[in-house]
């Protein structure tokens, strides 16, 4: 959960075509809502890196440690082989990594409350096997870099409002917060090798501009936490790879880079954060309203353009949170909504970005407090009990795209093309969230069923599709969650039943009549398309 300030074609015509499923025939679109759309599977295209799925954003450093965690993190490698997570926390005091010898003693004594002023001390313990556990799972870490260990906080009473109450002051003396990072780095060098771990990143920080960093002012002060920590990681080796601002609300990117510049400090690629209802305000400084499906993209635009026009025009950019929402509203997050959303926001962000992070991959996710519900509204892909949400079909189906993107004369359509020839499409029926989405009631979309019409003649003659859906009877769990009246702490037999519906089901095997593909598809649908 992040801290914000919170606000909140039609052609008509009738076609006779038909689709011929083997054993099934299937008829073709009645007059409404049609999509034309050709497709030339010959086409040159342009690249198309799947920076969507690069990375995953996840619960807090310790919370890793967790079989469900883990469990979780394997299933969604295997579903969108992801090579990144991002967590806060590693320097929290929960993970143990610093703190100050009392008395002459090494060890953390709780019960000892006299002087604070002894030497530092580090224990990795916590902090190798939180980093093994991904490496051993095939992912590497994107380590922000934070929070304060209250050893080192110049205000321990500068705590967040997360259920864990991070503490989000500045170091009370940089030397100290020097000697930790050069520490912790040459700790992982060692541990690792630095082959390995100058293939991770280091993230100053996260969202210093609003409510995680209580430097005043805000930005200057992070400048100095940046400069001195950028410095420090150098000092180790000058192959790892530091940046930052971190910033929500794709804020302070231009002038991050400027200090940068201008202070001499070295920065290898840029971060910062944006979330569907985000409000214009925040991000632009302008009076519109900016619907939820766009937001991320125009941000991600906005972020782009400053990156060019800076002194760095070739630094990667990573936007290290998206996702829909930053609150927890059942009606969003939870929902099959999600899967034209992203559909949407992968083709509208295409070419702008190195690497987006969803926040998150799990729901093993403690900001707000103990999980008290499978489907409250969660970021993850995946629910409490290890229930795949909607989410989490939208990326595992979307995962099929080719890495060519084709031309295609529609908004609501990607095209592209795999290394073996194979065609992928997706498709999809974008419809805002139904009605009041802090409700956990799931109505109907507003729409109507659209009708696409895929001219792929350029295919060879008997070409067969198979068809993937994700929408309100496909690939849902929270229907049947709904169906049996959202318990709070669903049974064994409950959990293994919303399991089992939240599977989507094999693809459907269609051949082409004519070189013409028909499909309808309901409002908030998705649909990928692959054809050999």
């Amino acid at each position: 959960m992040k801290t914000r300030l919170k606000p909140w074609r039609v052609a008509l015509g009738l076609l006779a075509a038909c689709l011929f499923v083997p054993g099934a025939v299937q008829a073709g679109p009645a007059a409404g809502d049609v999509v034309q759309i050709r497709v030339d599977a010959k086409a040159p295209g342009t690249p198309f890196p799947h920076f969507w799925e690069r990375m995953f954003g996840s619960g807090r450093a310790v919370l890793s440690l967790r079989d469900d965690y883990r469990k979780d993190l394997v299933e969604v490698k295997q579903a969108t082989g992801f090579g990144y997570v991002r967590f806060h926390g590693i320097f929290d005091d929960d993970v143990g990594l610093f703190h100050l010898g009392r008395n002459g003693q090494p060890f953390y004594n709780a019960a000892d409350k006299s002087g604070k002023d002894g030497r530092p001390v580090y224990n990795f313990s916590y902090v190798d096997q939180i980093y093994d556990g991904l490496l051993a799972r095939g992912v590497r870490p994107f380590v922000e870099l934070g929070f304060m260990p209250q050893d080192l906080s110049s205000d321990p009473r500068a705590l967040q409002d997360f259920w864990y109450h991070p503490n989000v002051a500045p170091p009370k003396d940089y030397a100290l917060w020097d000697g930790m990072i050069r520490a912790f780095a040459r700790h992982l060098v060692a541990r690792y090798g630095i082959d390995e771990v100058s293939k991770w990143y280091f993230e100053v920080w996260n969202e210093p501009n609003i409510g995680f960093w209580a430097g005043n002012p805000k930005m200057p002060t992070y400048f100095t936490l940046y400069d001195h920590t950028a410095r420090a990681l150098k000092s180790v080796s000058p192959r790892l790879r530091v940046g930052g601002p971190a910033t929500a609300q794709a804020a302070e990117v231009a002038d991050f880079l400027r200090h940068a510049h201008d202070a001499g400090v070295p920065v290898d690629f840029v971060s910062t954060h944006v979330y569907g209802d985000d409000t214009a305000d925040n991000v632009f400084h302008t009076s519109e309203n900016i619907p939820r499906k766009d937001m991320v993209c125009r941000a991600v635009d906005k972020v782009h353009r400053e990156i060019l026009a800076s002194q760095y025009p070739k630094l990667p950019f990573i936007m290290s949170e998206f996702n829909a929402s930053y609150a927890n509203l059942p009606n969003v997050t939870d929902t099959v909504y999600m899967g034209p959303w992203l559909a949407n926001t992968i083709r509208a962000c295409a070419g702008k970005v190195d690497a987006m992070s969803y926040w998150t991959f799990s729901d093993v996710f403690e900001e707000g407090g103990v999980v008290r519900s499978p489907f409250y509204g969660g970021f993850g892909l995946i629910a409490e009990d290890n229930i795949p949400k909607p989410s989490f079909n939208a990326f595992a189906m979307l995962h099929r795209l080719g890495d060519v993107q084709l031309p295609v004369a529609s908004d609501s359509a990607l095209a592209t093309r795999r290394a073996d020839g194979t065609l992928v499409l997706a498709l999809w029926n974008y419809a805002p969230p139904v009605g009041d989405t802090a409700s956990y009631t799931v109505g109907k979309p507003a729409g109507a069923v659209r009708h696409f019409r895929l001219d792929l003649s350029s295919l060879r003659a008997g070409a067969e599709a198979r068809v993937w859906r994700l929408d309100e009877k496909h690939g849902n769990a929270v229907a049947a969650f709904d169906r049996m009246g959202r318990p709070d702490f669903p049974s064994r037999e409950q959990i293994a039943q919303l399991r089992k519906a939240a599977r989507p089901g094999a693809p459907e095997r269609v051949a082409l009549r004519d070189g013409v593909l028909n499909l309808d598809i309901p409002p908030q649908g998705l649909v990928v398309v692959e054809v050999k």
